[in-house]
């Protein structure tokens, strides 16, 4: 009653604001903001079809990487003859003698027609050779379309006119057919008559190619990127204060662009390695003894009528690396795009 006679306001204690703070309308705790990368992962993450084929990527990988420790424990290599060696595993004309092509206790996936080599170490082995030279083809493309694309995108002018023109000249060419072409050449001008092509020429030719033309599309997606990303606010800043070109480049261009190139890797993989597959299909490839996925189907669609299960196993490989490869590489794209809602 006092303070009503007062003439003062009465007021609450516990409803004053604390001396030195402002009062603010209640808004929840704080969350912490992310970048894009940490925001890309979150949203990855909750895509299971993804998360599912990124688990098969590994896995693959990881029996690839450990095939020779796998092979071991199995108690076979892809290079012994088997069939020829143990009486009773392969008939008079080279077929396997057990059915379902030969799967026994001792040869899980059975035996090759004719050699008689172990079908699950060739496998094994057959996806070393698919992931490196995919894996090696895909970092020089990387590389080289980073490279180029930032490089033209920001200079523009001359630059980017003989960059196009080289791009539709590279794009121009058949690749599958220059790929059949070349092998002939490189036996002719560096091995001699009677002589096995080395392994690591064999290696190195296909890697070549495949890097000298899967830089284009890459580099021609960043190129436009950076075309767009140089007249960006904070691209002008730089300039501004004096900023010199390989600064703007490295520190302000690049990190806007990793998003197109990683999705780029995860598709160009799969394209690769059915590429690889398909020319040592038609015998311009990977060749003897190296095991090959594609050259397993080729042996396989000889002998499809009598032995139709050696050509299940590395059909169904190839078909769930590939298939896997391209599932995660959408779901990466996803992941990465802004305009999808979170």
């Amino acid at each position: 009653m006092a303070e009503e006679h007062s003439g003062r306001p009465s007021r609450d204690a516990s409803a004053a604001p604390l001396r030195g703070f402002t009062a603010t309308p209640s808004q929840g705790p704080a969350t912490p903001s992310r970048g894009p990368f940490a925001t890309a992962c979150r949203a990855f993450r909750r895509d299971r079809t993804g998360m599912a084929a990124l688990a098969v990527v590994v896995f693959c990988a990881l029996l690839a990487a450990a095939a020779p420790l796998v092979t071991a424990l199995y108690g076979k290599d892809p290079t012994s003859h088997y069939g020829q060696e143990t009486p009773g595993l392969l008939s008079a004309e080279g077929l396997p003698v057990l059915p379902d092509g030969g799967i026994s206790a001792e040869h899980w996936f059975g035996i090759e027609p004719g050699l008689g080599r172990d079908v699950l170490a060739q496998l094994l082995y057959g996806m070393r050779t698919s992931l490196l030279v995919a894996l090696a083809s895909v970092t020089v493309i990387a590389v080289a379309g980073v490279v180029l694309g930032v490089t033209v995108g920001y200079l523009s002018g001359l630059a980017d006119r003989v960059f196009t023109f080289v791009c539709n000249v590279l794009l121009g060419f058949p690749t599958l057919l220059l790929l059949l072409a070349l092998s002939p050449v490189i036996r002719t001008r560096f091995v001699g008559p009677g002589e096995n092509e080395p392994a690591w020429m064999q290696f190195t030719s296909l890697i070549l190619v495949f890097s000298a033309f899967g830089w284009v599309p890459l580099a021609m997606v960043l190129r436009t990127s950076v075309r767009a990303l140089r007249e960006r606010e904070f691209v002008e800043a730089a300039r501004a204060v004096g900023a010199s070109r390989r600064h703007i480049v490295l520190r302000e261009l690049l990190p806007n662009v990793w998003a197109p190139v990683l999705v780029h890797i995860t598709l160009a993989v799969p394209g690769i390695v059915t590429a690889e597959a398909a020319l040592s299909f038609l015998g311009v490839g990977i060749n003897e003894p190296i095991p090959d996925w594609g050259r397993m189907i080729s042996r396989g669609s000889e002998v499809f009528y009598d032995d139709p299960t050696y050509m299940v196993f590395p059909g169904a490989a190839i078909l769930v690396f590939v298939l896997a490869f391209n599932v995660l590489g959408d779901a990466v794209r996803d992941a990465l795009d802004p305009r999808i809602v979170r």
